[in-house]
Formats: C-alpha cells, structure tokens, sequence
C-alpha cells in the first residue's frame, strides 16, 4: 500500500522533468523555424533585387522556377516547426506528431539538425511525455 501511495508522487515529478525537456524543445523548433522563415524571406527579396540587374527572360523564369518552390518550401517547414513550437508549449497531441516528424525529416540536417532532431524525438517518444500529452498540462507551464 506505501507504494502506491509514493508512485504517484514519483510520476508527477517525471512528468515535471519531461515538461521542461518538453519547453527546450518547443523552443528549438521556435528558433529553428524562425530561421527557416527568415531565410525564405532573405532568399525572396534576394531573387527580387538580381530582377533589377538581369535582362536575360530565360535567366529570369529559371530564377522563378527555382526560387518560388524554394521559398514556399522554406516557409511550409519554418511555419511547421513555428506552429508545433508553440503547441508543444501547451501540450496539443498534434503538436507532438507534427514536431516528431518535423524532427524525423531534420535528422538529415546533419549535424545540427540530427542533433536537434535526436533530442526532439527522444524527448517526445518518452512514456511520461506521452503521459503528460494525454493529461494536457493541467498543471500549468513549468518554468526553466
């Protein structure tokens, strides 16, 4: 019976850890998004200025083709990894999904990605993170 009465002082405190890892990787995706948008807007008003200086029309619907699915891309993941940043703050299930493949596609991203998207997934794989998803942070945001 004292187990039971401790066990679930036990789980709390892990999920507690867990929701801090949680915090650090909503960040991570906010500030990794942040800078996928910043490099598709860089790279859009980039392609725009060299309009000024070429004259050449077949230079400029290569530049079209490449630059707008470039761009479109960059904005698609950088709003992806935006948007499950802040879900994972509030604990949304489909946060966790988008940001567990979000994560599984950065693995690519070697080396900073694939360490980011190791931590990311690891976090959120973990039995008490899936755990604390189901209850939706009714307690709250853990501070760091």
């Amino acid at each position: 019976m004292e187990e039971n009465a401790t066990s679930p002082t036990a789980v709390t405190v892990e999920e507690n850890r867990m929701k801090k890892h949680v915090n650090i990787a909503a960040i991570l995706q906010i500030v990794f998004g942040s800078f996928l948008v910043l490099g598709a807007l860089v790279i859009a008003l980039a392609f725009g200025f060299v309009d000024q200086f070429v004259d050449d029309p077949t230079a400029m619907k290569v530049l079209g083709i490449v630059g707008t699915p470039l761009v479109a891309l960059l904005l698609l993941f950088g709003g992806g990894m935006i948007a499950g940043g802040v879900g994972l703050f509030y604990c949304k299930p489909w946060a966790r999904i988008l940001t567990l493949i979000l994560a599984a596609m950065g693995l690519l991203n070697i080396p900073i990605g694939t360490l980011k998207g190791v931590y990311i997934i690891w976090v959120l794989v973990q039995s008490e993170t899936v755990t604390l998803f189901e209850k939706g942070c009714s307690g709250g945001s853990v501070k760091l």
